[in-house]
C-alpha cells in the first residue's frame, strides 16, 4: 500500500483476525495492526475494498474516515490516558 491516507479505516472484532488476507490491507500481518485497550477490536486499513470484505468472511463493526478513525483512536476505549506530571 502507497503511503496515501487510506480511503477507508474499518473496526473489525478479534475473532475475525484469521480471515484478515494481509496482502490486500495496509497492515502487514498481526502484530502491525491497531488493537482497542481490551483487545476486542482491531483496526484495518484500505484503498481496495478487500475480498474478504466485500465476499462478508469479515464484516466490519465500522467503517470509518481517515479523520472519523483519528477521533475513535483518541477515546478512551482505544488510548490509554496519559497522566501530567
Amino acid at each position: 500500500m502507497s503511503t496515501k491516507i487510506a480511503d477507508t479505516y474499518a473496526i473489525i472484532n478479534i475473532a475475525d483476525l484469521a480471515n484478515v488476507d494481509f496482502a490486500q490491507v495496509g497492515e502487514t500481518d498481526e502484530t502491525t495492526i491497531r488493537k482497542s485497550l481490551d483487545d476486542s477490536q482491531f483496526v484495518l486499513k484500505w484503498n481496495t475494498t478487500p475480498s474478504f470484505i466485500s465476499d462478508n468472511t469479515v464484516v466490519p463493526v465500522e467503517e470509518l474516515t481517515h479523520d472519523e478513525a483519528l477521533v475513535l483512536m483518541a477515546t478512551s476505549a482505544w488510548s490509554e490516558e496519559i497522566p501530567v506530571e
